[in-house]
């Protein structure tokens, strides 16, 4: 590999202490890279209006992979980080980025950001890649924040100009070209599946804690519509009412536009008295002890662009029921899951009294999870570096 780096573009997590999926890739897939080889990260600066590299205390929540319990998804920036950029755009003193190899684009990027691409690409020699997570906006746009899906397809049409797409699933890599063929664009940039990966680091070699008191079931995931909390609310308020003994433990930041009817019955559960934990985000560490002491992990969404709790739960030999379509049905089929044609209720109910009463079929899931073999981030780096060092550039 040349010498010169690869820039990597956190405009967004270098700003914010969120671990949602897209933030934990960022984090997780920057310190692998810069393990392997020299990485510039930058962002586009809104106060600058122009490109640049991370300053140090950018660069620290960037790679920061111990948080995980922001209260909010946006990005904040510090009056310090404001002024800097406002004053050398006012003094003409805007920095230059470093002569680079290539340039990943690992998030889902804002408008803004997106109308400034053409400068940044126009500075890396290439190649120039971008990793694309999901089409769930375009799919489900009942599911979707209204923003979002109104800034969708010009996103999707400003992926167009990258050197090659690196999408996290084949179902994601199969949607992305479906649109692109619909939209009628002939030239089009390779679109590759490289599925995301788990992180080693957190993996306990010691056997699971003995359990004690109730068996508890964990799910792990953004609190939003599309993530099917009230199914499984329900349906656990129907297994507590028929009497089964569990206790619920729900991990995952509130989206504020369209988590209002989970938290309200979460709320309502709760002060029934009902054996329902929620802390809401938490720290990494915090995170994977949930998953080292519950039963099984229960993963209720609807749809998904890859779904990193399945693999999680399976690092851990947890089972995991979730659905068997599309992306997480990728995950799923390969053993240690309960694959699920629906999630509504009554299927998901009928699946957790299952594993409940039947621990004989619990222990061969777990088997089959803890006998998976899981891509690590060290591999992920290897093949996505492999295959964005093959690409030419374009244009």
């Amino acid at each position: 590999m040349s010498a010169r780096p690869i820039l990597f573009d956190a405009s967004h997590t270098s700003h914010t202490s969120a671990q949602t999926g897209i933030q934990r890739v960022c984090r997780t897939f920057f310190n692998e890279l810069v393990t392997t080889g020299p990485v510039t990260p930058i962002c586009y600066d809104p106060h600058l209006i122009g490109w640049r590299a991370l300053r140090r205390d950018e660069t620290a929540v960037l790679r920061d992979q111990t948080g995980g319990a922001g209260k909010s998804r946006g990005a904040k920036w510090t009056l310090k980080q404001k002024l800097a950029g406002a004053g050398s755009r006012w003094l003409g003193r805007k920095p230059t980025l470093p002569a680079a190899h290539g340039l990943i684009c690992p998030e889902l990027f804002s408008a803004k950001v997106g109308a400034r691409l053409p400068e940044l690409l126009a500075a890396v020699a290439g190649p120039r890649v971008a990793i694309f997570y999901d089409a769930i906006a375009l799919k489900y746009p009942e599911l979707t924040p209204a923003g979002t899906v109104a800034r969708f397809p010009a996103y999707l049409r400003e992926l167009l100009v990258f050197d090659g797409v690196a999408a996290i699933s084949e179902d994601s890599a199969a949607a992305l070209r479906g649109y692109w063929k619909w939209l009628g664009v002939a030239n089009t940039p390779p679109v590759r599946a490289i599925p995301l990966a788990i992180d080693r680091a957190h993996t306990d070699p010691s056997p699971a804690p003995a359990p004690t008191g109730l068996p508890r079931i964990l799910c792990v995931c953004t609190i939003e519509g599309r993530k099917n909390h009230l199914a499984l609310l329900d349906a656990c308020e129907q297994l507590w009412t028929a009497g089964l003994k569990f206790e619920l433990q729900l991990i995952g930041m509130p989206r504020a536009d369209t988590a209002g009817a989970a938290l309200a019955r979460i709320q309502a559960l709760r002060l029934a008295g009902r054996p329902l934990i929620f802390p809401g985000s938490v720290p990494e560490a915090e995170l994977h002890a949930a998953y080292r002491n519950c039963a099984f992990t229960v993963y209720p969404s609807i749809v998904e662009g890859f779904g990193m709790p399945v693999l999680e739960s399976l690092q851990h030999g947890k089972p995991c029921l979730c659905s068997g379509r599309g992306a997480l049905g990728e995950s799923a089929h390969g053993g240690g899951c309960v694959p699920l044609d629906t999630v509504d209720a009554a299927t998901l109910g009928a699946a957790i009294r299952r594993l409940l009463e039947n621990p004989a079929e619990l222990s061969a899931l777990a088997a089959a999870a803890r006998a998976r073999h899981l891509k690590t981030w060290p591999d992920y780096a290897a093949e996505f570096t492999a295959w964005m060092n093959s690409l030419p550039r374009r244009g």
